[in-house]
This record gives structure tokens, C-alpha cells and sequence, in this order.
């Protein structure tokens, strides 16, 4: 074996000693950046709306999102990282969402959203299957602390609740997008 050969195997193995500890403490920081945020937006939103921590408390689960969209012109696009909660067996479930559009805009929206279940099957179906939705119009201006930031709460059904906030971002738009809702897998597969 040559002097050259030995230094590379040194590397070949500290790269493989090390690189699933790096990896694993990535995947740490996103799952608590992701807590982290779920406890800011549930705090503003029970400073915003009292009401929402018993609807939250007696729910069989929620789910809050943080997600980031831009709209030009005719076309918009999105993404996004949440966290959804069971209720009753206390369980988290990381998940991502994504949206993708056309209509009429411009801007950026940067906003976080809340899901109250008030159904089992519905939360179950989010959970497991993810959701997909269409044909959203929506208008919302708002630059720092000008502006209401609190877009309210849609029903979606009696079976579920949506509570929607502007971070920081300036937005006016008419669009029809489907957003989609599903598992982070790596990240469930890390919190095992």
C-alpha cells in the first residue's frame, strides 16, 4: 500500500464516522426549527383569538404551517414545512406542503396557518393521505406592522377550521392553485 493510500483511507473513514452525525444533527435543527415555530404561531394566535386555545384543546388534532409564496404575473409557487398533532395519542407528524398556480399577481406572501380537526377520519386522512386543494382566491397587503395581519379563520368544513396569518409580505392576488399537504419523511423517520 502506498504512503498516498493510507491518508485517503483515513478520510474515506472519518467521512463515513462522521457523515451520519452530521446528517443526523441537520435533521435535528430543521425538526426544531419546525417546533420552534409551531409555538410562536399558537402563541399569536391565542393572543389574536382567546377562543382558539379551547376549540385547540377539545379538537382530536391541529396542524400549523409556515409556508412562503410569490406570485409574478400569471404564475405562483410556494412551499412550506409544518407540523401536525394528535390530540389523543400526543403524537407529532412532520410534514411539507406545496402549491403551484396560475392567475393574476404579484408579490410575495409569507404567511402561517393553523388546522383545527374536529373529525378523527379528517385528521387521520391529512395525516396519512395529505389534502390537496384548488381553486383559492385570496388578497391580503401587509408591510411590517402596517396592515391587519390576521386573515381569520375559514371553515372548511364543520369538520375542520383554518386560521391564516401574513408574516411579512405584500401581496395582491386572484389565483386558482392547488396546494398540496403531505408527509416529511425524512424527518418522521428521524423522530423515531
Amino acid at each position: 500500500m502506498s504512503i498516498l493510500s493510507r491518508p485517503l483511507l483515513g478520510l474515506i473513514a472519518a467521512f463515513l464516522v462522521f457523515s451520519p452525525a452530521v446528517y443526523a444533527d441537520k435533521t435535528d435543527k430543521k425538526r426544531d426549527k419546525i417546533l420552534e415555530m409551531r409555538a410562536e404561531v399558537l402563541e399569536r394566535l391565542y393572543e389574536d383569538r382567546p377562543e382558539t386555545r379551547l376549540e385547540i384543546q377539545n379538537s382530536v388534532g391541529y396542524a400549523v404551517f409556515s409556508n412562503l409564496g410569490v406570485n409574478i404575473i400569471f404564475v405562483s409557487g410556494g412551499g412550506g414545512t409544518g407540523i401536525a398533532h394528535n390530540q389523543i395519542t400526543g403524537e407529532d407528524t412532520f410534514m411539507r406542503m406545496g402549491s403551484a398556480g396560475v392567475g393574476l399577481g404579484l408579490g410575495v406572501k409569507d404567511f402561517r396557518a393553523v388546522f383545527v380537526f374536529h373529525d378523527q377520519k379528517a385528521f387521520t386522512d391529512f395525516v396519512e393521505k395529505g389534502w390537496d386543494f384548488s381553486g383559492e382566491a385570496d388578497a391580503a397587503a401587509n408591510s411590517g406592522d402596517k396592515g391587519g395581519e390576521v386573515s381569520g379563520a375559514t371553515t372548511l368544513s364543520k369538520k375542520v377550521n383554518v386560521y391564516q396569518f401574513n408574516k411579512a409580505g405584500l401581496a395582491l392576488q386572484a389565483t386558482l392553485k392547488g396546494t398540496k399537504y403531505w408527509q416529511d419523511k425524512k424527518l418522521n423517520r428521524a423522530a423515531d
